[in-house]
């Protein structure tokens, strides 16, 4: 694990916030820090002198409108967990015990905050604003529910917990961001020769290729075909 803190998984935060929220809060939290701090209209994770840090486990459309208040007097430092490997625990709620356990397929890379990056892309280009990814390991609890959807066979997802920090990375200006983009991606280029060489959907190609405009790091300089060119 990353740091020097044990993860609490039974830990208890406040406002109804998810188990994983508040480890990762506890984990990130210094002795001087104040938790659940008020600032003007709105509750605050951490408060570390002038500094405000906020925790978005998902969704960052459902934080833009605080963030882009508060940019306006105050420094903020969006962290945002990045799942590389999730375990999922099926809880018997009779027995209040987690009954089997699988690892999920799924496994995602720092590359992937690309899918919530794009609902606030230009928001790395305020001074006041940074952001920071914690690659972590994580365990969902789900349970039986009948008002869960088919496609979930009725099990509903009761619970996330952190389980492990595995490594940190910070992104403090858009010229950070150009780390994703392969050196031996020749230029021009289009979203597709974008996502080939980084072997991913073209899909999340085209949410870098956008994020990366609306930052200012990346021109669109023609077509080829119906397929836009991009360059630095």
């Amino acid at each position: 694990m990353t740091g020097t803190k044990n993860i609490q998984s039974n830990f208890i935060g406040t406002l109804n916030e998810t188990t994983l929220h508040a480890d990762l809060k506890w984990f990130l939290s210094e002795s001087h820090d104040q938790l659940e701090k008020q600032v003007e209209n709105y509750v605050i994770d951490i408060v570390r002198d002038d500094l405000l840090i906020e925790i978005q486990t998902s969704n960052f459309a459902n934080i833009r409108k605080k963030l882009e208040n508060l940019l306006q007097n105050y420094r903020i430092h969006l962290v945002h967990p990045i799942v590389r490997d999730k375990w999922i625990g099926s809880l018997d709620s009779q027995l209040n015990k987690v009954i089997r356990r699988r690892l999920s397929p799924k496994h995602c890379s720092y590359i992937d905050i690309f899918e919530e990056l794009i609902r606030i892309p230009t928001m790395i280009t305020h001074p006041n604003f940074s952001i920071e990814l914690l690659l972590v390991q994580i365990e969902e609890i789900r349970e039986k529910n009948s008002q869960v959807s088919w496609r979930r066979k009725g099990w509903g997802i009761n619970d996330k917990k952190l389980v492990r920090i595995l490594e940190r990375k910070q992104f403090k200006n858009p010229d950070d961001f150009l780390c994703f983009i392969p050196k031996s991606l020749e230029t021009p280029f289009t979203n597709l020769e974008l996502a080939q060489s980084l072997k991913k959907p073209v899909r999340l190609a085209g949410k870098i290729s956008y994020c990366l405009r609306k930052m200012g790091m990346l021109n669109v300089v023609g077509k080829r075909g119906n397929a836009y060119l991009f360059d630095f």
